[in-house]
């Protein structure tokens, strides 16, 4: 932070103002560029929020050239994305050519992506409300590496949200606010761009005072930033006071009009309404129209030293929320129309705006252009010595070794999801520094996901020691989980949008804090979909995490369709930046398991998604360790077919024994029959894929695994797949030869009941397959 005495911040707050003028001038600039002045190709709208980025941009330069420390980390409103490139425009790490090419491919992203963008991005935003629940998130991080001894406490930084009005309409922001009040959140500032315009309407008058109660409730401390100095001068002369009733009690809707329509309009409205008061008609007089809207508009969010005096008196560790009053468009002749979220200014509007300014013709983006040489040099200075121009790049953390193999459980009826749990206790008590970065977390379903094992192992995390009263009581429980500070759990309410964010923000510990930890994330498979998008969001911005849904499927007879997923491996397949295996067996998992933890550090690695199950299945007698290079490349025959083989079976996961009992049945009739093992329909297809992109990009198009493993098949042989998930996650691989298929698996809601009878109704059993094999083959 720039430290400075009285005599000294009016220089400060100067310089921010020009610097707010600039950032509110280059955003526009950049969007107009790219609407008006960029030849299209496909007559579409690129598009861009003009007025966004103006109800922002006070707000924005106060924080980075003021209030914000080299290691405090920011989540920028989606909207106001143009404005942190102008930001870091001025300070040199912005090139005029990406800017030239907003929305435009290798140019600026039209939000702020920590993957496609070449300027620092500290979090990714553009899914509303996530980018402001992961600062929360971060910060538990941050105290959870504090904590650990792997952070200095004089190192803590904010993490601080951007965040537009319309977004505290999000409900993951109040599950994130009540997790945060159960983890004694702290170092996190919310800043509420607070111009109360929607993109369809203009917020509920009534909600405002709301905010105030829940965040307080939650423990948060709640800076109001409603009038600027301008106003609040205005409020101590005579009539003033009433002036600021007639403020307080003005319809959003009716604010922003006045705002659009001017100062002509907001002198007959104000004379209608309170000229008749004391002293209301003289301090009216006192302004001329220009003056009057300007004083109208003088809100707490568009004044830098009301800005700086609320940033600075909020030094220390509680959690804030600022709501800085704005007016979206602020600055611009869009300002207050109810129409102004995705309009922008025309090319006479632009024109005078760059007139008002004093920019030259044809030298629009130069980054001080409209100064004099000297007023120029001195904010290029200013700008230079600001905290965030010397900000260090993002470290490189080291990687945690990861053993040569893991132990796979003894036993020979297991399930996966029972394996798991062994294997992390095992991983627990093993002494390994992979033990150590584990950090393991779950949505109120711990225990149910075998990670209980792990947790009494290592403790749940807590900042502050809380005893187990049950074992303190002598009660007899197989939990023993004691809450303190090197605990390596993170328990988490029923909320999976909280649960795949703070997978999130631990995955992105190695780039945001320099240590490297390993978050793995149990929650039940079907609720996957419950958190999808933020999901998504942690997978845009390349967090790195294991996640295993368990258990899967209508296997999980009993509990209902409810409870049992069908379209999870679709989801697998299909979201970048995750791969997607499903274990049948325990030593698959296992492999599978070290495999993750390897992948999640490298530079092109992901996350990796497991599906397991609670079904105990017969573990298979292995040879020799063969199979398990093809295991991890996504399938492998268990039991191989013979040279021109007219069929096999393909199975993924828990239906290994339907598929193994079939295919005994079968072989004798089908001579040569193959049963092809798919651990990861993701991979199989994600090679295939690639297969046919290399054709495409002129590239030799070499076989994919899919080619090599049904390469051992007759051309035109026929597939029978089934897996315990929807079929058309496995019926593509008759594409890969031109193979019949006859596919099964799950494509409705599940139901009550027991096993038999279950993958009896819903063709997941031997006769099934049978049956699906007789079809095949004889059309019957």
């Amino acid at each position: 932070m720039i430290k400075t005495i009285p005599n000294e911040r009016q220089d400060v707050v100067s310089a921010i103002s020009t610097l707010e003028v600039r950032l509110r001038w280059l955003s526009s600039w950049m969007v107009h560029n790219a609407n008006h002045i960029r030849p299209k190709r496909d007559g579409l709208k690129v598009g861009g929020h003009q007025a966004s980025c103006a109800s922002m941009t006070a707000i924005m330069s106060a924080l980075y050239f003021h209030a914000l420390r080299p290691q405090d980390k920011v989540a920028v409103k989606p909207h106001a994305g143009p404005v942190l490139h102008a930001i870091h425009y001025l300070l040199g790490n912005q090139s005029l050519d990406r800017m030239q090419r907003f929305r435009g491919l290798g140019g600026v992203q039209s939000y702020p992506s920590r993957t496609k963008d070449a300027i620092p991005v500290d979090f990714s935003t553009g899914s509303v409300g996530l980018g402001v629940a992961v600062t929360a998130f971060s910060s538990l991080v941050q105290d959870y590496l504090i904590a650990h001894g792997q952070m200095k406490e004089q190192d803590a930084g904010r993490m601080i949200a951007l965040m537009g009005d319309a977004e505290l309409d999000e409900g993951n922001i109040y599950e994130c606010l009540i997790e945060g009040y159960k983890h004694d959140l702290r170092n996190c500032w919310w800043i509420v761009d607070y111009n109360r315009q929607s993109l369809d309407n203009t917020t509920a008058d009534r909600m405002f005072r709301r905010f105030d109660d829940i965040f307080e409730t939650c423990g948060w401390r709640v800076v109001t930033l409603k009038y600027g100095k301008r106003q609040r001068e205005a409020f101590e002369r005579p009539g003033g006071k009433t002036l600021e009733q007639w403020i307080d009690n003005c319809p959003n809707a009716d604010f922003a009009a006045l705002t659009y329509q001017g100062g002509a309009a907001w002198r007959e409205r104000l004379v209608a309404d309170i000229g008749g008061k004391p002293h209301v008609k003289k301090l009216l007089e006192s302004f001329d129209d220009d003056a009057l809207a300007t004083l109208m508009t003088n809100l707490g969010g568009h004044c830098v030293e009301t800005l700086i005096e609320a940033f600075d008196g909020a030094n220390d560790d509680r959690p804030t929320l600022f709501i800085a009053y704005t007016v979206k468009g602020f600055g611009l002749p869009l300002a207050g129309h109810k129409d102004n979220h995705s309009g922008m200014m025309n090319p006479a509007q632009m024109e005078k705006f760059r007139a008002s300014l004093g920019i030259d013709e044809g030298r629009e983006w130069e980054p001080w252009g409209g100064l004099g040489d000297n007023a120029a040099a001195q904010l290029k200075a200013f700008v230079e010595a600001s905290p965030l121009a010397s900000k260090d790049p993002e470290p490189v953390a080291p990687a945690v070794p990861v053993p040569a193999r893991l132990p796979v459980p003894d036993g020979a009826e297991q399930s996966t999801q029972a394996a798991f749990g062994r294997i992390l206790l095992d991983l627990a008590k093993s002494g390994e520094p992979l033990g150590d970065h584990i950090v393991t977390t779950a949505p109120d379903v711990t225990q149910t996901t075998n990670l209980g094992g792990f947790v009494n192992q290592r403790g749940l995390f807590r900042r502050q020691e809380l005893a187990d009263v049950f074992h303190k009581a002598k009660i007899p429980s197989a939990q023993k989980w004691a809450q303190h500070a090197a605990g390596q759990h993170i328990e988490l309410g029923i909320a999976e949008n909280n649960f795949f964010i703070m997978l999130t923000s631990l995955g992105l510990a190695a780039p945001h804090f320099g240590t490297r930890l390993l978050p793995v994330g149990t929650v039940y498979d079907p609720f996957i979909s419950r958190g999808l998008d933020a999901l998504n969001y942690g997978c845009y911005q390349d967090s790195r995490f294991l996640l295993v849904g368990t258990p899967s499927g209508i296997t999980l007879a009993a509990e209902g369709g409810a409870h049992q997923s069908i379209n999870t491996p679709l989801i697998g397949m299909g979201q970048p930046n995750l791969t997607y295996f499903e274990p049948a067996y325990a030593d698959e998992l296992a492999l599978m398991m070290r495999f993750a933890f390897d992948d999640m550090q490298k530079p092109d690695g992901s996350s990796v998604y497991l599906r397991l199950s609670t079904r105990a299945i017969e573990q298979t007698v292995r040879e020799d360790g063969g199979w398990e290079d093809d295991a991890l490349k996504g399938g492998y025959w268990l039991r191989k077919p013979a040279a021109g083989a007219e069929a096999a079976i393909v199975f993924t996961g828990v239906v290994a024994p339907e598929a193994l009992q079939a295919w005994e049945q079968l072989v004798e009739d089908i001579p040569g029959l193959g049963l092809l093992n798919v651990t990861s329909p993701d991979l199989l297809h994600r090679g295939w894929s690639a297969k046919g992109a290399a054709r495409w990009n002129g590239k030799d198009a070499e076989p994919c695994h899919a080619d090599t493993l049904l390469s051992s098949l007759a051309p035109g042989a026929g597939l029978i797949t089934v897996l315990d998930g929807s079929p058309g996650a496995l019926s593509w691989l008759g594409g890969v030869k031109g193979m019949r298929v006859s596919p099964l698996g799950t494509d409705r809601f599940g139901q009550t009941g027991d096993l038999p009878d279950l993958y009896r109704t819903y063709r997941l059993d031997a006769d099934a397959i049978v049956e699906a094999a007789a079809e095949l083959f004889l059309g019957n």
